[in-house]
């Protein structure tokens, strides 16, 4: 029983301390100012991203990067029910920043599958938390994809 006490102690000790980190904690030490000059397309994921990015708008710093930002989001309907009532969305999202700079085109896409809520106010919120998560993880990967190059 001791030996397994033992045993389980070091095991977890060992695990503990195995070096992980996420993926996107780098992404505080950017360098450089985004500055964004024009979106286009979805106005409320557009607006979810603006705020993301303003996030790294620095004043000292001396590498400003202004970018055009184009998103696509569609809303398309997977299944229905035997009434004919929708019962699974697929959400999607394409985002196509432009770095005026060098003249570099990134693309990132997300797509989620959302249930179909009785409460439509729900819906519409969920929707809209959804977007919010997009925006979050689309700039996540736009600044690692800034801070490689």
């Amino acid at each position: 029983m001791k030996k397994k006490k033992l045993t389980l102690l070091f095991l977890i000790f060992f695990l503990t301390n195995c070096g992980f980190s996420p993926i996107y904690l780098q992404n505080t030490d950017a360098n450089f100012s985004i500055e964004t000059v024009n979106f286009i397309g979805d106005r409320e994921l557009n607006n979810f991203l603006k705020i993301k990015l303003n996030q790294y708008k620095k004043k000292d710093s001396n590498k400003e990067i202004f970018i055009d930002v184009k998103s696509n989001y569609n809303k398309i309907i997977l299944t229905k029910d035997g009434a004919g009532e929708i019962t699974n969305y697929q959400l999607e999202v394409e985002v196509v920043f432009t770095v005026k700079s060098t003249k570099k085109i990134i693309k990132i896409n997300e797509k989620k599958i959302m249930q179909s809520i009785a409460d439509k106010f729900d819906e519409i919120e969920n929707e809209k938390n959804i977007k919010r998560n997009f925006a979050s993880s689309i700039t996540n990967k736009l600044i690692s994809e800034l801070i490689v190059n």
